[in-house]
């Protein structure tokens, strides 16, 4: 049954976000039943983007490629599919799957595949929080593949590094329709000028599938004060960054919980655990001394740290040296 379409954003007003430099972030909802399925430029017009990672078979980067505009075909990325939505999602879907256009599938290397809407942070922006809802079901996945929604902060002042990876994993989510949620604080002064992403990702290699549908996209500012998006830590940028032989990643509870903290390769294997257990509220830290959890040394290179609490999950970046 396909609901009313009420939920819109044109692609001009999408344009204007990167034109002028005078306009903070700005709210999105798209339900995908007024863009035009064969349309191969559909998502692209949309202000939908992609970009493509690739690593060899140890999570090594090789190279990337894009920012390209999204496609809407069955080959790579993204498309708009039609009749896997209930009541609620309508007749057309978003659906992400991995890069099959890229050969190194079949060298076994690993292809991470990025759909996303992308808007710059302001100064106005600062002191304010950011909610990203979305619908999803579990598509084709199979194998080794992985998938993830996300929202990134990116700073192309310092080599495009990635400073905020909240995510929630969606590899293994139900095959049936549910309500997911990611939120961001932007409360940190250097985030001014960094580029904010909204969307999804995979990991696939050797062609197999990665798929997930995903419907019913909002992005907005939370400013209801009755009903705020719950805050259960903050995680801060590790220090000394580059780094070696050591780090030290601070981190703050409002409430007592359970926390890990984990190191991901870009691959997102995990490389080492720095704790896992109950912590107290108040001020925290942890060391890395660039070993992964079987005591060998760790490759130099960029790797993620992930702090996940009951109510979420944030993580930084950083580099080893040697």
């Amino acid at each position: 049954m396909q609901k009313k379409a009420t939920l819109i954003v044109t692609a001009v007003a999408l344009l204007c976000l990167t034109a002028s430099a005078s306009l903070a972030l700005v709210p999105y909802a798209q339900d995908f039943e007024l863009l035009v399925q064969p349309d191969p430029a559909a998502l692209a017009d949309d202000g939908w983007v992609i970009y493509g990672n690739v690593f060899d078979p140890l999570g090594t980067w090789l190279y990337g490629h894009g920012p390209w505009p999204a496609p809407n075909h069955n080959l790579a990325f993204c498309q708009i599919d039609l009749d896997q939505g209930g009541p609620d999602q309508g007749l057309q879907q978003l659906s992400i799957f991995s890069d099959y256009e890229n050969g190194d599938h079949a060298n076994g290397f690993l292809i991470e595949s990025n759909v996303f809407q992308e808007q710059t942070i302001l100064a106005e922006d600062l002191g304010t929080t950011w909610v990203f809802d979305f619908d999803a079901k579990l598509g084709n996945i199979e194998g080794a593949s992985t998938a993830a929604a996300f929202i990134k902060t990116i700073d192309p002042s310092n080599n495009w590094a990635m400073t905020n990876f909240i995510n929630v994993d969606m590899t293994a989510i139900p095959e049936t329709w549910r309500r997911y949620t990611l939120h961001i604080d932007l409360t940190h002064p250097d985030l001014e000028g960094q580029l904010l992403q909204i969307g999804f990702l995979n990991v696939a290699t050797y062609y197999e599938g990665s798929g997930i549908y995903y419907d019913n996209v909002e992005f907005y500012m939370n400013d209801t004060a009755a009903d705020p998006v719950p805050v259960f830590a903050r995680l801060g940028q590790n220090y000394p960054n580059p780094f070696n032989p050591k780090t030290r990643i601070d981190f703050e509870l409002e409430r007592a919980g359970t926390v890990n903290i984990t190191v991901f390769d870009l691959a997102g294997r995990r490389i080492a655990t720095l704790h896992r257990g109950e912590l107290a509220a108040g001020a925290h830290h942890v060391m890395w001394n660039g070993t992964t959890d079987s005591g060998s040394p760790a490759a130099a290179g960029q790797y993620r740290y992930v702090l996940e609490t009951p109510t979420g999950s944030a993580s930084r970046s950083m580099v080893l040296v040697k």
